[in-house]
């Protein structure tokens, strides 16, 4: 585990190494002050020389003022190299999880890995500006102070024979106990995020189902077993306290009876029975703080494992095999032999037998029932999925030879629950090409029917559009994303029925549009209404993930039943609506 998170301490391990020689030097500093209070009592005082006195109550300022520069410097450089190593980590994840394909992002929940991008990385990143200093400090003062403590009197000593090995089996209970709760406390969250994540995504679909008092119980139900994960988890690190007090003031009671008769029968001096006490004091508080990073490292494991899950998480679709230069030359597509399904584990085709071809500059319709796969079939062609047989290509070549990035910027893909970003509406269409003039944005809106509404805003194209857009109606929000699409200049583009949420003339006037503004591009429309694809150059008939027939409206109309039975009933309702 260390050997996976220590690369993302590179830059910050020269401030490692200089925090922990701080806090060495720290904790060495101040264990050297009760051996100079020692020789004040024993030797200044007894025999009343104040100039000893004052020389050696100097030399400990100057080495409790040298302590406190360690320790404030010690402190600065692990806040310094935590942040650090914290936001490299985050880095790395998020990296990591742009890199996924859909299916490598539905094994993880995206609530889970919000968790694991801010509060998992938040633990393991104060564990190491903790251990710069406790794991450096507490071994340190414990070992030193053992040292100084057996010089001082041996005999004294052996009350740790009976102390240390107590504190140690309480420890190593508590943390067997403790280690599991951590995993569960960390799932818990992640489940009380996904409610509040899942709630204020569909706000409106909460309120206008008047859901507010369900939520609130669902809300509250997670809340609760995260309250008492966390309560079980905490309870025991709370219970060890108070064995660590017993533990201590037993030991002190015992320090100071058997070394006040030592002193009395005269084998130990009262200054060194003093220091003694100091080393006591320091040895239990080392040995508490050790306890507490123990505890604090056990929760710290179980967020490293969740993050390093991610980091090693490998991307099912990659440019293994792609030319780096390669770049799609036309917008035909050929489907051979596809075969497709979500999950290996999963027996049932998602999409079976496909095999399409479609010439570079048609327009192609797709119509089929809910769940026939159009969507599925579409997202293969930028490769959102990988055919799990068979080949998709494009421009004449196999999809896996073109890099991802040349691949999508070939292709463009509106869907019909598109997301619009927080920003203005140019910072929205600038997602489509960054350096696109107020001359291009304005002509892919007006083909896009989307220019007259903007302009009837107060800002015009610098409108603020809120997060997710929802300051935007449906069909607004669908023509900015087709605008946004347009910008692109695609070679490929795929409207997946996103042109639902608007009227049939505005939908006959876009398609009108693209046929006559981007004449070059192939188009692939996904639609529920005939009358979206009846136009087309080719319309496919998907049936449970299977192509049932191809050709032209007329041609379906004659040989498919599916085409013609939707084209019949909707003709029955327009004429009925009329």
């Amino acid at each position: 585990m260390i050997r996976k998170l220590f690369p993302y301490t590179k830059g910050y391990r020269h401030l490692i190494v200089l925090g922990v020689l701080c806090s060495a030097g720290e904790s060495v500093l101040e264990l050297l002050l009760p051996l100079a209070m020692s020789d004040i009592v024993n030797f200044g005082i007894e025999a009343g020389d104040r100039q000893y006195i004052l020389a050696t109550g100097l030399k400990m300022i100057g080495m409790a003022m040298l302590a406190l520069a360690c320790g404030v410097g010690a402190a600065a450089l692990a806040a310094k190299a935590g942040m650090g190593f914290g936001a490299s980590l985050r880095r790395a994840e998020y990296e990591k999880v742009q890199q996924f394909s859909f299916s490598n992002i539905e094994r993880f929940s995206t609530a889970s890995l919000i968790t694991r991008l801010t509060s998992d990385v938040a633990s393991v990143q104060m564990t190491l500006m903790m251990g710069m200093r406790m794991f450096v400090r507490a071994p340190s003062m414990l070992i030193t102070a053992l040292v100084m403590a057996l010089i001082l009197s041996a005999r004294l000593s052996r009350v740790f024979l009976v102390v240390i090995p107590l504190l140690m089996i309480a420890v190593v209970l508590v943390i067997r106990k403790v280690g599991p709760y951590f995993t569960s406390l960390q799932s818990a969250t992640d489940d009380l995020n996904l409610v509040v994540q899942e709630d204020l995504n569909a706000i409106r679909v909460v309120k206008s189902y008047v859901r507010e008092d369900e939520e609130k119980k669902k809300f509250s139900l997670r809340s609760e077993h995260l309250r008492t994960t966390a309560e079980r988890a905490f309870g025991f690190v709370v219970s060890f306290m108070p064995i660590m007090m017993l533990l201590m003031g037993g030991t002190t009671t015992a320090v100071m009876w058997i070394g006040g008769n030592y002193v009395y029968e005269g084998s130990l001096l009262s200054g060194d029975l003093l220091a003694f006490f100091t080393y006591v004091t320091e040895i239990l508080i080392s040995l508490m703080m050790v306890s507490m990073v123990m505890m604090i490292l056990t929760r710290s494991i179980a967020c490293a494992k969740r993050i390093i899950e991610v980091l090693d998480e490998q991307p099912e679709i990659t440019d293994a095999a792609a030319e780096a230069e390669l770049e799609v030359a036309d917008g035909s597509i050929r489907f051979e032999n596809v075969n497709f399904r979500y999950h290996a584990s999963t027996e049932a085709w998602n999409l079976e037998n496909i095999n399409l071809s479609i010439d570079s500059g048609m327009t192609v319709g797709i119509l089929g029932g809910t769940g026939s796969a159009k969507t599925t079939l579409v997202s293969l062609i930028p490769r959102l999925y990988e055919a799990t047989e068979g080949a998709v290509y494009v421009g004449g070549r196999n999809v896996k030879d073109y890099t991802m990035s040349h691949l999508r910027d070939a292709c463009a893909m509106v869907l019909q629950k598109n997301t619009l970003f927080s920003g203005t509406i140019r910072e929205n269409l600038r997602w489509g090409d960054a350096d696109a003039t107020d001359a291009e944005m304005e002509e892919a809106c007006r083909i896009a029917c989307a220019h007259d509404f903007i302009s009837a805003m107060p800002d015009g194209y610098d409108t603020h559009i809120e997060q997710g857009g929802t300051n935007v109606s449906g069909g607004q929000k669908q023509r900015l994303c087709i605008a946004r699409a347009i910008l692109r200049k695609p070679k490929i583009l795929i409207l997946d029925d996103s042109t639902s949420a608007v009227d049939t003339a505005t939908d006959a006037s876009i398609r009108a549009a693209l046929r006559d503004t981007l004449p070059g591009s192939t188009k692939i429309i996904i639609a529920q209404r005939v009358t979206s694809v009846m136009d087309a150059d080719l319309i496919i008939i998907m049936d449970d993930g299977r192509i049932d027939g191809c050709g032209t409206h007329e041609e379906l109309l004659q040989t498919n039943a599916i085409y013609r039975e939707v084209y019949q009933s909707q003709q029955e309702g327009v004429s009925e609506n009329g």
